[in-house]
């Protein structure tokens, strides 16, 4: 994919970027917010689907002003199916379910933990991902803030287990999406935006195929809840992918990508002072060692000439992103979303 420094296709420069970033933020924190209002009234699966039908519509607009079209070549799309359900499908989808028994705001934590599952998976995964003491140590603490968060010592008391592991399992589903990507997508000719649009397209596809399986056409339509979906979708997976890149080609990945860092306290503050909902010390206080982790498993290791060690790859945008803070989308940029520490070449920027 051929590097460059323009901006998005709907290029949203005209305002200034701390103020672009400040509505990242509030736009990845509130999705999570978002998802909880609509599965009040909708079924899980159909808050996905709407969300992704939204995000999708955004794209492809982006598409048609640049005049992208979507990639070519079988395997291609192959490979961008398994893409839209790691990255898309499943992770928005476990998010929704985990949230009919759990906080929002306890979600947003949850996708906090993406980077150290993505350090551990890398580990594994990619040979060239050297572990470091500082990496290390990141991993351990912030999975001890996981376990904070949790109140183990309590024996996970008032905790909805299985809500709390789904939403765990939606932030792991990232990184395994990002490596399948990393893997398979290297050195495509295609334009991320193109790459992007046709995964979204995919997963929405296939969430289009299952719901109708799982769920009966809702007897109504709440107006609050409707437009929680339509934001969840233009917002939080539409317009914040354009935003998104337009902040790594103007501002660099190491800034953009400070974002993941203010989504939990924003879905955190929307959660308790818009739904009421409780918040123990342990929560604020677990999330804080989580983010403290992350932040140490994104430490790049110096090269000989001092500067950063770099790879070239594929990464993927995290739309979560979210989820809620994530948008999983394509990307060959150091986003904001991919683990840092995976994520190397500055390249062409545009959920």
């Amino acid at each position: 994919m051929s590097s460059s420094g323009t901006s998005s296709p709907l290029s949203l420069r005209a305002f200034d970027w701390r103020l672009r970033f400040g509505l990242l933020s509030l736009v990845w924190g509130f999705s999570f917010l978002f998802m909880k209002v609509g599965t009040e009234s909708f079924a899980p699966l159909q808050v996905t689907l709407g969300r992704l039908l939204f995000g999708t519509a955004v794209v492809a607009v982006a598409m048609a002003v640049k005049r992208e079209r979507l990639p070519r070549g079988a395997w291609t799309w192959v490979h961008l199916a398994v893409a839209g359900f790691l990255l898309n499908a499943l992770p928005f989808s476990l998010f929704a379910f985990s949230e009919l028994t759990i906080p929002s705001s306890l979600a947003g934590i949850c996708n906090a933990t993406s980077p150290l599952w993505g350090m551990a998976l890398s580990l594994v995964a990619l040979s060239e991902d050297r572990p470091t003491r500082r990496r290390v140590a990141g991993l351990g603490i912030g999975f001890l803030g996981v376990l904070t968060v949790l109140g183990v010592w309590q024996g996970f008391h008032g905790l909805d287990v299985t809500g709390t592991a789904l939403a765990l399992l939606a932030s792991l589903s990232y990184p395994i999406g990002w490596i399948y990507v990393r893997r398979t997508l290297a050195g495509s000719s295609h334009s991320h935006l193109s790459l992007t649009g046709a995964q979204l397209l995919l997963a929405t596809l296939q969430l289009a195929v299952v719901t109708p399986l799982f769920t009966s056409v809702p007897s109504s339509f709440p107006a609050l809840a409707l437009l929680a979906v339509v934001a969840l979708g233009v917002l939080g997976t539409g317009l914040a992918f354009l935003i998104q890149y337009d902040l790594v080609a103007e501002v660099g990945p190491t800034t953009a990508q400070m974002v993941t860092y203010f989504t939990p306290v924003i879905a955190t503050a929307a959660g308790v002072a818009l739904l009421g909902e409780s918040l123990s010390w342990s929560t604020p206080v677990g999330a804080v060692i989580v983010l403290a982790g992350a932040a140490l498993t994104q430490a790049r290791p110096k090269t000989a000439t001092g500067g950063t060690n770099a790879t070239d790859g594929v990464g993927a945008t995290a739309a979560t992103t979210a989820d809620g803070g994530t948008t999983g989308a394509i990307t060959t940029d150091d986003t904001a979303a991919e683990p840092p520490h995976r994520s190397r070449v500055r390249q062409k920027a545009t959920t």
